[in-house]
């Protein structure tokens, strides 16, 4: 496994992410422990996690399975870089009482300290902000980090879902404040066939030294070799994928996106992990198994190196958006 240095932090991350938004909704718990040992013992040792994974009446239930993996010992905690995320109404009842969401300093307090609970651990590396809040003003998201960096219950901070100019104004906020690292990672929707952040959020991030995490790498199973799925009688796309395949052209254009690779040799999912692992800024992208054989399929992707002629025919089917401001001024 290779490693990198989260952003611009001193901190080193594997370059492929254990997501575990499966763990429990699609994975039950014995299944999961599994995957991690073999995410660790291949030498993965950043996890991402949220308090709302698990979700609906299970909210919570994913970290409460991470925290029993770290319970059984192993340094099995001393060895992980542990991301976690808040936002998300965390109330039994969501309408009953306000102040249960969002980055107002009351819930970022409350929810670390149930996050810790929850992860059976002391400390979270990195704890991220898992949207923008439009009524908090980071004055006060800055002091309540403060506060949690000062008791040793979170190391670094990261953002995900934000756009570029909140990059750059949490990051001013915090400079200006003094004594406050600010963002470190930002975690975005990005992928072959998803590359409008290459225009802000990217360019935004390398700039404040934010290490970039893509989230959906093959785009809800759309980049994963889905159409040939189709054809052996194997799982069929369901969510963001078969909307996408509705489109006559969208469909066009994956069936000559799974025909390149068929010629190369290479696997649809193995290759489009493979091309994040080629852009700028990019720490690493999240990969989130349901089975073991997925992670399996990750790892191989990791290892994968792909030609110049390979990246330019996927440029042609997938054109990214170009610089900013170009690409949309003129």
């Amino acid at each position: 496994m290779k490693y990198t240095q989260l952003g611009r932090t001193g901190l080193k991350v594997s370059r492929l992410v254990l997501g575990t938004m499966n763990f429990g909704p699609q994975t039950d718990e014995a299944d999961s422990h599994a995957i991690m040992d073999a995410a660790l013992d291949a030498g993965i040792n950043f996890f991402d996690t949220a308090n709302v994974y698990g979700w609906g009446e299970n909210k919570g239930r994913t970290e409460s399975i991470i925290g029993n993996w770290f319970a059984q010992g192993g340094e099995r905690r001393d060895k992980v870089v542990l991301a976690t995320k808040v936002y998300a109404n965390m109330a039994a009842n969501p309408d009953a009482w306000p102040n249960h969401d969002k980055l107002s300093a009351l819930n970022i307090r409350r929810a670390v300290d149930a996050s810790l609970k929850r992860l059976r651990t002391d400390y979270i590396d990195v704890y991220q902000f898992h949207h923008i809040d439009r009524t908090t003003p980071f004055e006060e998201i800055w002091q309540a980090i403060d506060v949690l960096v000062q008791q040793g219950k979170i190391l670094y901070v990261g953002s995900s879902n934000f756009p570029g100019y909140k990059i750059a104004q949490a990051n001013e906020i915090a400079a200006r404040r003094g004594g406050t690292i600010g963002l470190v990672s930002e975690q975005c929707l990005y992928n072959l066939a998803e590359r409008r952040a290459e225009m802000e959020v990217i360019p935004a991030a390398r700039e404040y030294g934010l290490g970039v995490i893509p989230w959906s790498p093959l785009h809800g199973g759309l980049l994963g070799g889905v159409l040939k799925k189709e054809v052996q009688g194997g799982r069929r796309a369901s969510g963001r994928a078969a909307e996408a395949l509705a489109d006559p052209a969208v469909r066009a254009q994956i069936q000559s996106y799974e025909d390149l690779l068929d010629k190369h040799g290479i696997e649809p999912g193995e290759a489009a992990l493979a091309w994040l692992l080629t852009r700028p800024g990019v720490t690493g992208p999240i990969v989130g198994p349901r089975t073991a054989e997925q992670l399996e399929s990750a790892l191989r992707a990791s290892e994968l190196e792909l030609s110049d002629e390979l990246l330019t025919s996927l440029d042609e089917i997938f054109p990214g958006p170009g610089p900013s401001p170009e690409a949309f001024a003129w």
